[in-house]
């Protein structure tokens, strides 16, 4: 989906002209952010558009994970696919089993108590963004037909 598309489905949640009052900019330049950006002069450069172009200029990622907790999520980037030929499917499988059940553990373990201390919470966060970037692997794997490419490119898996 591109920028312009994003914002136009936005405005179905806010209008233009809500977001031209809140912002302070003109409605003509907020409704030229849900036009495509074309050398003929309609749409503009929207904040979508500027914001992925300063991500890419100074390649921090705080910009994005910043955007990502005022929206009440996290970021956690994705592993580069590293897929290629040959399918090693029930061993990835079973590795997402095995983390899956490494993170109950680190829970319990940490609720034991009946309290989760800071510690804690970044020791189930590390487990978990483990887990997530390892199954997201996985995803792209079978999206590209490869397994084998898991198995050497994750240490974790036997």
């Amino acid at each position: 989906m591109e920028s312009h598309e994003v914002i136009r489905e936005a405005f179905k949640k806010c209008g233009p002209k809500e977001v031209s009052a809140e912002l302070g900019v003109s409605l003509s330049l907020v409704y030229k952010w849900a036009q495509p950006n074309t050398e003929m002069g309609s749409g503009s450069r929207n904040p979508l558009d500027r914001v992925a172009k300063m991500i890419e200029l100074t390649q921090e990622p705080l910009i994005i994970k910043w955007l990502c907790e005022r929206s009440g999520g996290y970021f956690l980037r994705n592993p580069k696919s590293r897929c290629k030929e040959g399918h090693e499917v029930l061993p990835s499988t079973n590795e997402i089993v095995k983390q899956f059940a490494g993170l109950l553990s680190t829970i319990t373990q940490a609720a034991l108590d009946n309290e989760i201390t800071d510690d804690e919470s970044e020791d189930i966060r590390e487990v978990w963004d483990d887990l997530k970037s390892f199954t997201e692997g996985f995803v792209r794997c079978c999206e590209e037909g490869d397994f084998q490419a898991m198995k050497e490119t994750n240490p974790k898996i036997k």
